[in-house]
């Protein structure tokens, strides 16, 4: 099993962009890596910067030679997606801070691994989650009355490394049921030798304040365009 032991920061930026998109024998972007059948497309360009200053640039395979190698000429600026908008010609812009679930992780509500046994427990606020169970595996739940109020998945999934996907339920914010959700899915995501990110944007204050309490490792940034 990888750890933080062998895994600098600037592998764990590698990974990330591994695990989030399909790729070309080219190495050029296809489509979002996601684990259902109707996968979304892979953005124009991706920049991925990691806390030592180490970047990668990626491009869907698409967008022209002409707009690569003037993209390649630019400062990086993980902050700024303006320069590369006008380029692509788009105003489709996300970026975030992305995280490793350290091992020692753990929360004092506890989760439950996911299954389409546990429909019952779903309510009709999870209803669309249950035609996913089958394929975002590893899956956790936190139960409360015998209702899911929080629901942390595998939305992104290689060999390597998951990307986790975090739904509360509104009324259930703020109470720590999404951090347990995730210590529980991080800790089958282990389980399995693969290792667990967590990444956001700037604008979901409720999302990096999970990753702050948790005490989650930032290995980087990432910003995506078109």
């Amino acid at each position: 099993m990888k750890s933080m032991i062998n895994l600098t920061a600037d592998a764990l930026l590698q990974l990330h962009a591994a695990v989030l998109f399909t790729y070309d024998t080219n190495g050029s972007m296809l489509q979002a890596n996601e684990p259902w059948a109707d996968k979304g497309p892979a953005p124009l360009f991706f920049l991925g910067q990691s806390v030592t200053g180490m970047y990668i640039r990626q491009y869907r395979y698409d967008v022209p030679e002409t707009i690569v190698q003037q993209l390649e000429t630019l400062a990086v600026t993980i902050t700024d997606a303006l320069p590369y908008q006008q380029l692509l010609q788009t105003d489709k812009t996300e970026g975030g801070p992305a995280f490793l679930v350290p091992e020692n992780f753990t929360a004092v509500i506890p989760g439950i691994p996911l299954s389409t046994a546990h429909a019952p427990l779903l309510g009709p606020e999870f209803a669309w989650l249950l035609p996913e169970l089958g394929t975002v595996q590893p899956c956790a739940g936190v139960v409360i009355n015998g209702q899911v109020v929080s629901v942390c998945r595998s939305v992104r999934i290689s060999a390597e490394a998951h990307e986790a996907g975090i739904e509360t339920l509104p009324s259930f914010r703020g109470q720590g049921y999404a951090a347990a959700a995730l210590a529980c899915w991080a800790a089958l995501v282990r389980d399995t030798g693969a290792l667990p990110l967590y990444s956001t944007s700037w604008q979901n204050q409720a999302s990096r304040s999970v990753a702050r309490k948790a005490g989650l490792i930032h290995y980087g940034s990432t910003l995506s365009v078109g």
